[in-house]
């Protein structure tokens, strides 16, 4: 952890700052230069859709420019990348956004939510959830030695279904896992009264979530455990990474051993900030992983939280210039948002019986759409968890996901619309 890097050359530095995404501006870096410019060459990467011969309209694109860039330029320049400064920065000032006591940063929200159910000792009991999410969310219930309990959704929402949560509860029910699907918070004052009543606790999976708010109150304080997303998708990204944020100051502390090997204080702890002699040593409680942070992604982090609040502003401006074209559409059923809440807004998921034809009919008009998700239960590794979803089942069918990010452009919003309502099914 923490390895100093010697400071590239001055004239490769002019090539770090020439980096403009949204732009795509790039100089070709010289022969002796080329193995310090691979970040510059991953932000080209991340755009190239964009730059290509054949403009497609993506689903998602990650929105970083010049601010973003300056911050990991100054992390390089720093001598110090590992886990540090900026990590313990964007720690604090994310738990502060989201009004949770603690903040664990890791490398992605796959490690959060496996350490999340780790640290409340699940293993051998059963883990009620939701079908209807990407892999990650169930596979920390397996990889924890727990059983999912799969549970049916809201057709509106998309989010696990409360009434169906209070009917799964059994003695050997260890945990409830809700995810707020598309950015959209789940009914939480329902579930947490369940979650009460039976003494079990409540982890959220906040990857869409990011900036979300249920009954004015942010996403990311109200179960006990939640786990956010930054992967280069999400609206706020850190390239990859996620968050886990909890109000209980055991299970945060137990998860900052877990992230490190199960080692008690980490290079940056021991080294940087603790001036004390055999700085070397440390003990080892449990078993660990290798999960953390580092202060390059805490970096980027740090300037993509200052943008949260504008970025999903801007993602709700489209949202709702979709509904307005979408409206009249008598095929598509469009997303909705319930009174209590506000979205995140961080996918446009809409209804279409004719799915699959109209995702190539916008292919051919040069628009990537996609499907999220097609239920965990029907994938080979869940076999054994399958039970009766009937909403599900029926839903998943029908589900399309059209492009939506805060750096669209009228034009491609205008082809979106324009592609959609031209289809004829």
């Amino acid at each position: 952890m923490g390895r100093a890097l010697a400071p590239a050359p001055a004239s490769h530095r002019n090539d770090i700052a020439r980096i403009a995404l949204g732009k795509c501006v790039f100089t070709r870096p010289k022969a002796s230069h080329r193995g310090a410019s691979a970040f510059a060459g991953l932000l080209v990467y991340l755009n190239s859709r964009r730059c290509g011969g054949r403009s497609m309209i993506p689903i998602f694109r990650p929105w970083f420019d010049n601010a973003e860039v300056e911050a990991v330029r100054e992390v390089l320049m720093s001598g110090w990348v590992g886990p540090g400064e900026k990590v313990e920065e964007l720690e604090a000032r994310f738990a502060h956004y989201v009004g949770a006591q603690h903040a664990v940063s890791l490398n992605s929200c796959s490690a959060a939510l496996l350490l999340a159910l780790k640290t409340l000792d699940i293993e051998g009991g059963e883990v009620i959830t939701t079908p209807l999410t990407f892999v990650s969310t169930n596979h920390a219930i397996l990889q924890n030695g727990a059983t999912p309990v799969f549970c049916d959704i809201d057709p509106e929402t998309l989010n696990i279904d409360p009434k169906a949560i209070a009917a799964k509860i059994t003695a050997r029910t260890r945990a409830i896992m809700v995810v707020h699907f598309a950015g959209h918070p789940c009914d939480m004052d329902e579930i947490l009264s369940i979650a009460n009543q039976h003494g079990i606790p409540v982890v959220e999976d906040a990857a869409h979530a990011s900036g979300a708010r249920y009954k004015g109150q942010m996403v990311g304080g109200m179960g006990t455990v939640t786990c956010f997303s930054f992967d280069a998708r999400k609206n706020l990204s850190t390239c990859d990474g996620g968050m886990l944020t909890t109000n209980n100051s055991g299970l945060a502390e137990r998860a900052r051993k877990l992230r490190w090997m199960g080692i008690s204080r980490g290079t940056y702890d021991r080294f940087r900030k603790n001036g004390a002699e055999r700085r070397w040593e440390y003990e080892v409680g449990e078993l660990g992983y290798k999960c953390y942070m580092n202060d390059l992604n805490a970096a980027i982090g740090l300037v993509q939280l200052g943008k949260l609040e504008s970025a999903n502003a801007q993602r709700r401006e489209i949202f709702l210039q979709y509904g307005r074209a979408f409206a009249a559409l008598d095929w598509m059923q469009i997303p909705v948002e319930k009174p209590q809440v506000r979205s995140a807004m961080h996918a446009y998921v809409a209804r279409v019986s004719q799915r699959d034809e109209l995702i190539d009919h916008l292919g051919q008009h040069n628009i990537d759409a996609g499907v999220h998700y097609k239920p965990c239960h029907l994938f080979e590794v869940y076999k054994p968890y399958r039970t009766d979803l009937p909403i599900t089942d029926a839903v998943w069918r029908d589900l399309v996901t059209l492009p939506l990010f805060p750096s669209m452009t009228e034009n491609e919003i205008g082809q979106v619309i324009a592609a959609v309502c031209d289809f004829q099914p």
